[in-house]
């Protein structure tokens, strides 16, 4: 398990092959939305079946796969030390549209039982500066996520 983990954060000494960066793409996304999961130490019903809804959508995942990405970022994400770890394959392999749709997806998890909780917010926050997007646009992609759950 440790291995794989410093295998997924640490360069590769080998060319990666483009099915290896997706899956490290995919896994970086799942580990940041199970952050947002996790924040407030519940996991809400809404948001356990909002979850893979959004990874089947936002990767063109089936809902098993996407079930098999979650079991493994759970892995991963509980062994990580900082949001940097996820961010960082994101910045190198994602566009601005790309980061907008996983800050969307945060806010959407965040706000899928009805109640932001400061730790969510926290981390939200904190993966949109790691991520290089402005205030503005962390607002703008809240309201879009308030606006969604009405």
């Amino acid at each position: 398990m440790i291995a794989k983990l410093k295998q997924f954060l640490t360069a590769q000494t080998h060319a990666e092959s483009p099915e290896e960066k997706a899956k490290h793409l995919q896994l970086a996304a799942a580990c940041l939305l199970l952050e947002v999961v996790y924040a407030d130490q519940t996991l809400d019903d809404q948001e356990a079946a909002l979850l893979p809804e959004l990874l089947t959508s936002a990767l063109s995942l089936s809902m098993q796969e996407a079930q098999a990405l979650i079991a493994e970022a759970r892995q991963v994400q509980g062994n990580a030390t900082s949001l940097f770890e996820f961010t960082k394959e994101i910045n190198d392999q994602c566009t601005l549209e790309q980061k907008q749709q996983l800050i969307l997806a945060m806010w959407t998890l965040a706000y899928a039982d009805g109640n932001l909780c400061r730790y969510e917010d926290q981390i939200i926050r904190r993966t949109a500066e790691l991520l290089y997007l402005k205030h503005s646009e962390l607002i703008q992609l809240r309201n879009a996520a308030i606006n969604k759950t009405r």
